[in-house]
């Protein structure tokens, strides 16, 4: 998908000439209510734009988008409205307020040349981020394409800063959306396409984008370094397994930090087979490696005072004569046992690998991320993450998180759940007995493989990751990218303040 061009603007939207002009209406206790930055349509209007959008139906609320035929009053043949929803006390929206009715006016002028927003006046970063990722759309399959994007949209500069200082937040917000596009771009690849070693490839490409050190084990660098979860759980496919390794130094890096991501490229469940209904989505099993491999991209693209290195195994879970069997035993890397009691509990098992190498380089933070359990689903919904780790930095985590816009709740790893990992053979099972505190156990399963005074956080996202119902704000069908601008605000967060 090409992004809309953005850039900043101090025109008078009346007079402006494109397309459509968006502007953005609250749902006030008293009705609706024009935001900020729309008051030259309004005049243009005589006054009389809300009385217009209510006759059509408008109310303010969230994800909703009115369109205004303008009847020559301005330049622009229509004025498209979206909906920030309810305002705090003080009148104020917030930024993913503004976010989601970028996104959903994003959406709404697909196939137009060129639109002017006022919403960016509100928060120009989330306006352009909720811009990018509510134009995406992946049709790379499609004989038929759509609507293209929206190719222009002005922003209407705050009223506050200087426009130097305005532009480099047009620049970050969109290095951020578009890590984001890149990385529901990989998790809506079918995985036909996207196996472990088109996968690497496709890493390692965007990787050398920004001239970063790159290193991709085969199945025989796998086998020889010991890397026995991924090895295992990759052995039931044809397509062998990788892991893939890149490192950004950064300039003046005072902090090192570890990004592992999960990257079953398909899951069917392995011997211990998943039901049929639903296994399609279990193309998105590979999300938590591709926003960490987009992550390390943005960071260089951001230029943050770190050394961030993204680890990334690659495995597809497959049945067949050749695939690791409920009683196996396996010797992880670093020569923890594992006794496998089921086959579909596949991601920590190729995450403990890779987090017991990602220690050995002593850094200072590790954050992993994956579509690890449905546990997470039940009990948090599909839009928001459970974060786990060292109690501090998975509240920080979680916070940052929820700041920019994903959902995410710190969880707690109870320690009497260890002893359900207990196994009769090796040093512990992949899985519990039974059913309760699934998300925890995950959790805590990671924790074994983790170095001692090494800070983490585990950001379980098999939820928030893939969406399967309608659009909303800046949310597509498919892959979401969650959580790519988590991670780049933990990122920002340790860059500023260690």
């Amino acid at each position: 998908m090409t992004a809309p061009k953005l850039v900043i603007t101090d025109s008078d939207l009346s007079t402006t000439d494109v397309d459509a002009v968006v502007v953005g209406t609250i749902q006030g206790p008293e009705g609706l209510v024009l935001a900020g930055g729309a008051e030259a349509v309004d005049a243009a209007f005589d006054g009389g734009v809300l009385g217009v959008l209510v006759a059509l139906g408008a109310t303010g609320r969230q994800d909703e988008v009115v369109t205004l035929p303008t009847l020559g009053r301005i330049a622009a043949p229509v004025v498209v409205a979206a909906g920030l929803g309810k305002p705090a006390a003080d009148g104020s929206v917030t930024e993913d307020q503004v976010r989601r009715a970028s996104g959903a006016a994003a959406r709404a002028l697909a196939g137009k040349k060129r639109a002017v927003t006022a919403l960016s006046a509100l928060h120009l970063g989330p306006a352009v981020e909720g811009t990018v990722l509510g134009a995406y759309s992946f049709t790379a399959y499609k004989s038929d394409k759509g609507d293209a994007p929206v190719a222009r949209v002005d922003l209407v500069a705050p009223a506050q800063g200087p426009v130097r200082a305005h532009r480099a937040t047009v620049k970050a917000s969109t290095a951020i959306a578009e890590a984001v596009t890149a990385t529901r771009d990989l998790v809506n690849t079918p995985p036909n396409d996207l196996f472990p070693a088109s996968f690497a490839e496709r890493a390692a490409a965007l990787a050398r984008t920004e001239g970063l050190e790159v290193e991709v084990l085969d199945e025989k660098a796998l086998r020889k370094q010991g890397f026995g979860g991924i090895l295992g759980v990759g052995g039931g496919s044809s397509r062998p397994p990788r892991l893939v390794r890149v490192t950004y130094r950064g300039p003046k890096a005072t902090k090192k930090v570890a990004l592992v991501g999960k990257g079953i490229t398909f899951d069917t469940g392995g011997i211990s087979i998943k039901p049929a209904p639903g296994m399609d989505e279990m193309t998105s099993d590979m999300g938590g490696a591709a926003a960490v491999i987009a992550t390390v991209v943005l960071a260089a693209k951001l230029k943050f005072p770190l050394e961030v290195t993204a680890w990334a195994p690659m495995a597809e879970n497959m049945p067949s004569g050749t695939a690791y069997r409920p009683g196996d035993v396996l010797t992880m890397y670093g020569g923890k046992t594992v006794e496998v009691l089921n086959t579909d509990a596949e991601g920590r098992l190729i995450l403990s690998d890779a987090i017991a190498r990602a220690c050995e380089e002593g850094p200072d933070y590790l954050i992993e991320t994956s579509t690890l359990t449905g546990a997470q689903v039940v009990s948090l919904g599909k839009r928001t993450a459970g974060v786990m780790g060292t109690e501090e930095f998975r509240d920080r985590v979680a916070a940052l998180g929820r700041a920019v816009g994903e959902q995410a709740w710190a969880m707690p790893l109870p320690e009497e759940l260890r002893a359900d990992l207990e196994s009769r053979v090796a040093d512990l099972a992949n899985v519990a007995g039974h059913r309760f505190g699934g998300m925890l156990t995950a959790g805590i399963f990671l924790r074994e493989f983790v170095a001692e005074g090494v800070t983490w956080a585990h950001i379980d996202v098999a939820g928030p990751s893939f969406h399967t119902g309608g659009p909303y704000g800046y949310t597509t069908k498919g892959g979401t990218g969650v959580p790519v601008r988590t991670l780049a605000a933990v990122l920002a967060d340790i860059a500023a303040n260690g």
